[in-house]
C-alpha cells in the first residue's frame, strides 16, 4: 500500500458546499471514496494559503492514487494535486541503486 499527500484547492463553487456542510462532512465523504479504492485516510487538514486542505492517503496503487484524483478534479468543486510520498527505507534503498546515466554534454 502506497503513502499519498493530497493538496486541494476549493473552487468557489467548493468553497460554498463546505460552507453549507462543513470540514467534518467533506472529511467523511473523502473518507468514504478512498474506502472504496481499499485505501486508508491517515489525515485531514485544511489550511490557510494557496491550498485549502492536505490530506494523507493509504491506497493500493497508483491506479487508485489516479482514480481519486480524477473524480474529485472532474466534479468542478476542486483541483487536487497528487504527491507519492516515500519512506526514509525507500529512499534509502533508491540510494544505494547503481544507475548507468551519463550527464548532459559529458
Amino acid at each position: 500500500m502506497g503513502k499519498y499527500l493530497l493538496q486541494a484547492t476549493y473552487t468557489s463553487e467548493g468553497t460554498k458546499g463546505l460552507a453549507s456542510e462543513g470540514g467534518s462532512g467533506r472529511r467523511k465523504s473523502l473518507e468514504k471514496a478512498i474506502a472504496g479504492l481499499g485505501g486508508k485516510l491517515e489525515s485531514f487538514y485544511y489550511a490557510f494559503g494557496d491550498v485549502d486542505a492536505y490530506v494523507i492517503a493509504d491506497l493500493p496503487d497508483h491506479e487508485s492514487a489516479a482514480a481519486l484524483a480524477l473524480t474529485i478534479n472532474q466534479s468542478g468543486a476542486a483541483s487536487v494535486k497528487t504527491i507519492v510520498l516515500m519512506t526514509v527505507n525507500e529512499v534509502d534503498k533508491a540510494a544505494k541503486r547503481a544507475v548507468d546515466y551519463r550527464a548532459p554534454g559529458r
